[in-house]
């Protein structure tokens, strides 16, 4: 019970997920990164002015940087401050982490794409999955996957009554 509870609250902790990964990408592993956080972008995550269904991940001098993501300055939270919305933010990861990444994406042809954003107790966190693209055919078959089951519950649903 005390599990179901812990899993209802770790979705409310959610700031913005990245829907379209999951349809252009199969996602092989993933990985818990820290952000790299000025006080206005703290300020506008609590408020829930993130998008990161554009961004992606790249690996450069053996540290992973967040691209394309979009964080919207509050009119309040940043007068003194001069914020750059789509500011590249440094992610925090473990060395052998960095290395499986690396070593994934150079020798295997891996892409590394944001998932999601959420808060683990006070501390921005960002899911970061190690994906290979699909092809059209593939997508193809998740939408019916998706559509099979939505039609099997509601048939469960159903007969249930």
């Amino acid at each position: 019970m005390a599990k179901k509870n812990a899993k209802n609250k770790a979705n409310s902790n959610t700031i913005a997920l990245n829907k379209k990964a999951r349809f252009e990408y199969f996602i092989e592993d993933d990985f818990e990164a820290g952000l790299e956080l000025q006080g206005w972008e703290v300020k506008a995550l609590r408020a829930g002015k993130a998008n990161i269904s554009e961004s992606y991940v790249l690996l450069k001098d053996g540290e992973a940087f967040l691209f394309g993501a979009t964080i919207t300055p509050l009119n309040v939270a940043s007068t003194h401050v001069v914020a750059d919305p789509q500011r590249t933010r440094k992610l925090l990861l473990k060395r052998r982490e960095l290395d499986t990444l690396l070593g994934k994406v150079n020798r295997d042809g891996f892409t590394v794409v944001a998932l999601s954003l959420y808060w683990k107790q006070s501390f921005a966190k960002l899911k970061i999955g190690l994906a290979k693209g699909k092809k059209l055919h593939d997508k193809r078959d998740t939408a019916k996957d998706r559509d099979w089951q939505r039609q099997k519950s509601r048939i469960m649903k159903n007969a249930a009554r």
